[in-house]
């Protein structure tokens, strides 16, 4: 296919459905290979099946991303097969139980998984990679969230780590010629916020909004096609948000 990411290869992690999805496609619709990490077999399956029934090509890895030896050993083997890797954004992220609840209301277990997943495992994996991203002088995306500056729950705290792991690894990997950024969505029309966030959330959110409209996945899509872009060389280390202004009213997830 044709477009912007012709001849290039993104590794797309959380692509079993909602946004992962969307972006897996926008991807490929521009012309990318895509890689795709999950741990849903299903959901895996079937976001290639849409890219490949638009005409891109797709593979699917199943993989948990708190397994490090998995990740190193996944890493490997794309770096064998591609030597060059343009984009990887790490998109995959827990939410489970009560994401609203105070730090406090979770125990051990809860906490070594969120971190694994939501903040370590981009750092894991980007490590893993770096030698092909190097060579393509690649961009790394990191999917933070509204809820890193608000960050009095699980989730929020684990998001807000990532904003700073963003920095640190934008200055890292920064001497290799790679540039690393986040994305912190607002609320968006996916089938995950719609399952854990009860209706008058959602309406609370839309109301901190600073225009009318919902926030939906092609609008994350569009800024990471930027992002990733050559027309974005200069731009690293940055947290960019895509809310329709509702943080500058407070955010609270």
């Amino acid at each position: 296919m044709n477009g912007r990411y012709a001849g290039r290869v993104a590794i797309i992690t959380g692509a079993a459905g909602g946004l992962g999805e969307a972006l897996a496609l926008g991807y490929a619709l521009e012309g990318a290979r895509v890689e795709l990490i999950d741990r849903d077999v299903e959901g895996l399956i079937e976001t290639r099946r849409l890219v490949e029934q638009a005409g891109g090509v797709a593979i699917v890895h199943v993989l948990d991303l708190a397994d490090e030896d998995a990740v190193a050993g996944l890493g490997a083997a794309l770096r064998m097969n591609h030597p060059h890797i343009h984009v990887l954004i790490n998109n995959a992220g827990i939410a489970y139980g009560d994401i609203n609840g105070p730090v406090d209301s979770q125990g051990l277990a809860a906490w070594t998984r969120y971190l694994a997943v939501n903040t370590v495992a981009p750092m894991l994996l980007g490590q893993a990679l770096r030698p092909s991203l190097a060579a393509a002088h690649g961009t790394i995306l990191n999917m933070s969230s509204m809820a890193s500056f608000a960050p009095t729950s699980i989730y929020g705290v684990t998001k807000a780590a990532l904003n700073a792991m963003t920095h640190g690894m934008a200055d890292a990997f920064g001497r290799d010629g790679i540039r690393v950024n986040a994305i912190a969505p607002g609320l968006m029309e996916t089938t995950a916020n719609l399952a854990q966030l009860a209706p008058q959330t959602h309406e609370r959110i839309r109301a901190m909004q600073m225009i009318d409209g919902r926030g939906m996945p092609e609008d994350i899509v569009a800024l990471a096609l930027f992002l990733s872009s050559d027309d974005a060389r200069f731009i690293t280390a940055d947290i960019i948000t895509c809310d329709g202004g509702s943080r500058v009213r407070g955010y609270r997830r």
